[in-house]
């Protein structure tokens, strides 16, 4: 099921309304008054400490996982290029390595839109975390807390804003698919400012959705009970596709002006690839840009973010933050990212697998490793601070 086909199927928000009945296909064995997740036992503390690396989470995740949601979870769009270029230019790019350093005293903190951050990595929005794991975002923003990390709460979660704010000890962004009616984009955004989002993340990437093949061969079923909350009132789908019609949402600058002009949240567009549209971005009034092909979900074959990046931080120059996503595993690729112009890096799928496997100390795992695997990484290349990790730290 993709983002058209929940909307769809959403009505006037009712999940349990006969769109949806018509939408999706619900089990017999799961139409019972509670729903018995497939995850509802968390993997335990010993066995999370043998994962020793993102990889090991994932594959642990696939063996736990109904082959549905990881395929939901997993796929891309079309022959799923973008999502593996992703992940092999990261392996593309080699490291510098110098000796005899005083590294002693390792320090992986940053700033990020004025606040403080343990470590320059984000949880990524991502949608359907109760898919996953019962206690869905609310899990997730518990992990988020144990780890120190800023999680962005996607418009497509299972849990709404207020509930994870209630259960959040770290900041919590709210990412913004803009709905076609003006009028209930405006309320969702002045409903999570009010909730006490400490950022907007528009996604501008995404007027449609590309042929994403291997989820729709999946046929993706949202248990009784799993609602979207900040879906609301949306009556129309924002998309039309079908063999014989395309019809995309439409969404411009002119509605980007908009948006900045009715929120004092810091906005960021999330999205942006092409140095032309970093800059565009720049004067509608982004505080900072978020470089992502959309995990590979929606345009296949378009180049990897790591490529991209060089080209947009050496537009933006330093005036607003610039973070990227996609394809990171390793805190190598955190380095590499860094060095070639990123604020922060965001993951999304690997902490999935970690809340499917583990819940909100899952979460927590899959952070840790990667800020273990960044804090080695800077002692091998004699780097002492984040501030260090520049284009010198990779071989020419």
């Amino acid at each position: 099921m993709n983002r058209k086909t929940f909307l769809t199927a959403l009505g006037a928000g009712a999940l349990g309304s006969q769109a949806l009945k018509a939408a999706v296909v619900v089990p017999t064995s799961l139409c019972g008054t509670e729903w018995n997740h497939p995850y509802s036992r968390s993997t335990g503390g010993a066995q999370l400490a043998e994962l020793l690396c993102l990889d090991d989470v994932e594959a642990l995740a696939q063996r736990q996982m109904l082959s549905s949601v990881y395929d939901f979870v997993a796929g891309g769009a079309a022959d799923e290029l973008t999502i593996r270029w992703n992940r092999e230019k990261y392996r593309d790019i080699r490291l510098q390595q110098r000796v005899l350093a005083d590294v002693s005293d390792l320090d992986c903190t940053t700033t990020l839109l004025g606040k403080r951050l343990a470590m320059p990595i984000l949880l990524a929005p991502t949608a359907n975390h109760r898919l996953v794991h019962p206690d869905g975002e609310l899990a997730t923003a518990r992990g988020a807390g144990l780890a120190g990390v800023t999680m962005v709460l996607s418009s497509g979660s299972n849990t709404s804003i207020e509930a994870v704010k209630q259960v959040a000890t770290e900041p919590v962004w709210f990412q913004l698919y803009v709905s076609k009616d003006r009028g209930l984009a405006r309320a969702l955004i002045q409903r999570v400012e009010a909730a006490g989002a400490a950022a907007l993340c528009v996604t501008v990437d995404s007027p449609l959705d590309g042929p994403r093949n291997r989820q729709n061969r999946a046929k993706l079923v949202i248990p009784p009970g799993v609602g979207y909350p900040h879906y609301l009132g949306i009556t129309a789908p924002p998309t039309v596709v079908t063999l014989d019609t395309v019809q995309a949402q439409l969404l411009d600058w002119r509605d980007i002006d908009w948006i900045r002009s009715i929120t004092k949240m810091p906005m960021l567009l999330k999205g942006i690839m092409s140095p032309a549209d970093a800059e565009t971005g720049i004067k509608a009034g982004a505080d900072g840009l978020i470089v992502s092909n959309h995990g590979g979900r929606c345009l296949d074959t378009q180049p990897a973010t790591i490529e991209a990046l060089p080209r947009v931080a050496q537009q933006v120059n330093g005036r607003v933050p610039v973070i990227v996503d996609g394809g990171i595993r390793r805190g190598t690729d955190i380095v590499k990212a860094l060095a070639l112009g990123a604020t922060a890096v965001q993951i999304g799928r690997p902490y999935v697998y970690g809340l499917a496997v583990g819940g909100a100390e899952g979460v927590a795992h899959v952070v840790k490793i990667l800020r273990q695997e960044l804090l080695l990484a800077m002692a091998l290349l004699g780097r002492r601070n984040i501030a260090a990790l520049d284009r010198t730290v990779l071989w020419d």
